[in-house]
């Protein structure tokens, strides 16, 4: 079938649209030259860049205090029985993408395909690409009937692109009454404190995991990263142990990074862990056990006290 109309769920953080909206819209405009960008928030401030990318109109919804899952979904439905119906809907696989993703699902009765990593559109319909069991095997499921389609997609799926278009045209979208569901109304947001580069953004990735024997070892961790201008991540056994947030979990339950350089410190190397790394460019691990299943897909693999290694290497890095 042909795609003749995709949305792509947008997203801003700090004036700037995410990573993962880019990746999406350049995915979306080699299937379709029809791309709108669905978003919570003022659309103007970044029109010019969704347009660079391929959204050539933009839906921009002021949610208020509403909970954005619970409005943005709404007015979606709103839109779409106004007339103007997508073919497919691209989301990010992240909290607020799956939250909105599974609200329109139900308003719709519409079928969700979640944890992709590509999809195609030939003359037998619109197939999404999905791992599981770890990576180790790729499913190919193809919706049928009519869509909209309901889609979403793991961090770093598609390279981002610009393709030089001009400023999307801005269209306001009112919130339709929400009902119960409006009930629920945000107070207050906390955003934890990071400095550096978003672990799923970063180029550079250096993670610590029980190895490091002790939560105050973890600073050795993020010592390095800083120092690469990269991110500090974690294996879910000291995110369980509370030595760091959950927000630095790299796994199946945490966070799916690629960077172009992984160090994994003080990691065996858990199916879970490596299903959130292994599509990294270069692996890196330093680990005491030299039978550790991290090793199977290291590109360099360090046999060595974590506690010896990071220090002379912090060293080495700060005397260049």
């Amino acid at each position: 079938m042909a795609l003749n109309n995709i949305w792509v769920f947008a997203q801003a953080a700090n004036g700037a649209p995410t990573s993962a909206t880019l990746e999406l819209l350049t995915k979306a405009r080699s299937l379709s030259s029809n791309v709108t960008a669905f978003m919570g928030g003022d659309g103007n401030s970044i029109a010019a860049t969704l347009g660079e990318y391929g959204a050539t109109k933009v839906y921009s919804v002021d949610h208020g205090s509403n909970l954005p899952g619970v409005a943005i979904a709404s007015a979606m439905k709103s839109v779409i029985d106004g007339g103007d119906k997508p073919d497919l809907i691209m989301f990010p696989q992240n909290y607020e993408g799956r939250d909105t993703m599974s609200r329109l699902s139900v308003k719709l009765n519409k079928t969700v395909i979640t944890n992709n990593i590509d999809i195609a559109d030939s003359g037998d319909g619109v197939t999404t690409v999905t791992p599981i069991f770890g990576g180790n095997t790729l499913v190919s499921t193809t919706f049928t009937g009519e869509g909209p389609f309901l889609a979403a997609f793991r961090p770093k799926s598609f390279a981002p692109e610009a393709s030089g278009g001009g400023a999307a045209a801005v269209t306001a979208v009112q919130v339709p009454d929400l009902g119960a569901t409006g009930g629920a109304k945000v107070l207050a947001v906390h955003v934890e404190e990071t400095t550096g580069p978003k672990l799923d953004e970063a180029d550079v990735v250096v993670s610590g995991g029980r190895g490091l024997g002790e939560s105050d070892k973890y600073v050795l961790v993020e010592d390095l990263a800083k120092i690469l201008k990269g991110a500090p991540g974690a294996s879910r056994a000291i995110v369980d142990a509370g030595w760091v947030p959950y927000s630095y979990q790299v796994g199946q339950t945490g966070k799916v990074v690629k960077p172009s350089v992984y160090i994994a410190a003080g990691i065996s190397g858990a199916t879970q862990h490596m299903v959130g790394m292994k599509g990294s460019k270069n692996i890196i691990a330093i680990n005491k056990d030299k039978e550790a299943p991290i090793f199977g897909i290291a590109d360099l693999g360090i046999v060595g006290d974590v506690h010896k290694v990071l220090p002379k290497l912090i060293e080495a890095l700060k005397s260049r």
